[in-house]
């Protein structure tokens, strides 16, 4: 490396005063989407009680929140790149805390289905204003990377607090008090943001084009809804439509971005190795762990008995070791290299799932717990070197819609794995065989087995259950297995997508 001499003000740009109480800021924000996520499953049987809503509406309660975030994240990544990464950070915050009051307060399935909605808008604002941010806050790339791994750590924080502080909620107030969380929180972000975090757009952004902002919306809409209706109800002609018309938007929208002169996006980023590289490792990443992460939960709750808070308490190795890795992923990387961090993170993962895969319905938290800290570990490592590797590979001007692509393969990959291996399971599960006699409800779910097995009689209720628990667990060993074999296949990849790839060191570091 060559020897360079930096001017007197570059360590004044590098370390810019209160960067550190700035970077407390962001990571609210990334605390608040990341609990907002997994508390709403909790409440679900509470809703369905108090609104009583239709299956569907159901679904629709859980999921289009998702949806509009998977469709709105790299135009609302695009959009602070333009006016301003702090307004819309600000902005979002305001609206994710005003939409928060509407979802813990709607008196119908129709509202809270909106209400949803609206917080998915809000919330797609938040996390790549926050990464975009983190970018321009930290010029020097060993605080970058420390600043990434508390961003990350924090995301992982958010999902283990999720269950515990929602169970706890669930078991002293009413299931809208798991919304109402927000409002302390994003009060702080905005009234402490106001002051301490320094605005950054791209200064020759060029115009608006609302046509790519309408086909990236339809696009990932569309594709993510196919993709969960074919898991859940099989290839009908709707589905397929919908997927075909999400294709053609997509298509559409990657042919118009490499005509315009100031792309939404701009394509050419992909074609860093590295960039692309990253991207793809988050995406089946995400893949892999996310039937885990969906139906672990009901494993702890229907299978082996534990109450939500408990469940919640169980799963929290997994955050333990993702924030644990995450501090120190930057300086690993720096030490061994990107791809062997990457890559090892990777398999460590993959070897845990594998792990799992002997699970059965009287496993002792012992092989869970150590399992669950090894897929911490193993996804820390990975996770944050990877976002620090997107941030580095583009200029901080399009550090807004880097961040968002980083976050739409979280978003569809998560879409994508729950879809794939939750049909596994489901497919494992509806083949059970049922006492004589059993309602078809009890196939369609293992809560619903529950439910169907307190109106039986003891005998044939124990039987029921222990055919459903048994499948249940069969479902999830072949997922498990499956996610193993995505997660070492991905290690493989990215050791070789991330050849020669190297986090920066710090200007006034470098050695002749």
């Amino acid at each position: 490396m060559t020897s360079t001499v930096q001017p007197a003000h570059h360590d004044e740009a590098v370390k810019r005063p209160g960067r550190w109480l700035a970077l407390s800021v962001l990571v609210l924000a990334v605390l608040l989407v990341a609990v907002d996520a997994t508390v709403l499953g909790l409440a679900t049987p509470y809703i369905s009680e108090d609104l009583a809503p239709s299956g569907t509406q159901l679904l629709w309660i859980g999921d289009v929140y998702s949806f509009v975030i998977a469709g709105l994240l790299v135009t609302m990544g695009s959009l602070g790149d333009r006016v301003g990464r702090k307004r819309i950070l600000l902005i979002g915050a305001t609206a994710f805390g005003a939409v928060s009051v509407l979802n813990a307060y709607a008196t119908s399935p129709e509202l809270l289905i909106l209400a949803r909605a609206l917080l998915g808008v809000a919330g797609a604002t938040l996390m790549p204003a926050t990464l975009a941010l983190i970018r321009n806050l930290f010029h020097d790339p060993r605080e970058r990377s420390l600043a990434i791994g508390i961003w990350g750590a924090t995301a992982s924080a958010g999902t283990a607090v999720g269950p515990i502080a929602g169970g706890f909620l669930l078991e002293h107030f009413w299931w809208g008090s798991v919304f109402l969380i927000n409002l302390p929180v994003m009060a702080v972000l905005v009234l402490v943001g106001v002051k301490l975090l320094p605005e950054s757009r791209n200064p020759d952004p060029g115009p608006w084009d609302l046509p790519s902002v309408l086909l990236s919306l339809v696009g990932m809409i569309a594709v993510v809804y196919a993709v969960k209706e074919a898991a859940a109800h099989g290839f009908a002609w709707a589905t397929l439509a919908a997927g075909a018309l999400g294709a053609a938007a997509l298509y559409g929208f990657v042919r118009r971005q490499l005509t315009l002169p100031s792309p939404l996006l701009d394509m050419r980023l992909f074609r860093n190795r590295g960039f692309s590289g990253a991207v793809l490792a988050d995406l089946l990443t995400i893949l892999g762990l996310s039937g885990l992460v969906f139906f672990l939960s009901q494993y702890l709750q229907l299978v082996q008995g534990r109450g939500p808070f408990e469940a919640g308490l169980a799963e929290l190795p997994a955050a333990i070791g993702a924030v644990t890795a995450g501090l120190v992923a930057g300086t690993a990387a720096r030490r061994f290299s990107v791809r062997s961090v990457v890559a090892g993170g990777l398999a460590a993962v993959g070897l845990a799932l594998a792990a799992l895969t002997f699970l059965d319905q009287s496993t002792g938290y012992p092989l869970l717990g150590a399992a669950l800290l090894i897929v911490g570990i193993g996804a820390g490592f990975s996770f944050t070197v990877t976002a620090d590797v997107i941030l580095a590979s583009v200029p901080k001007e399009q550090a807004g819609a880097a961040s968002a692509v980083s976050e739409t393969a979280y978003e569809l990959g998560a879409a994508l794995g729950i879809a794939l291996l939750g049909s596994i399971v489901t497919g494992v599960y509806r083949g059970f065989p049922a006492p004589a006699g059993t309602p078809e409800g009890a196939h369609e779910s293992l809560g619903g087995a529950v439910e169907t097995a307190h109106a039986l009689p003891t005998g044939q209720a124990r039987a029921l259950l222990d055919a459903a628990r048994q499948a249940f667990v069969d479902g999830l060993t072949i997922a498990a297995g499956v996610g193993a074999a995505v997660l070492l296949a991905t290690a493989v990849a990215a050791w070789f997508l991330l050849k020669g790839r190297h986090l920066e060191s710090s200007g006034h570091e470098d050695r002749p």
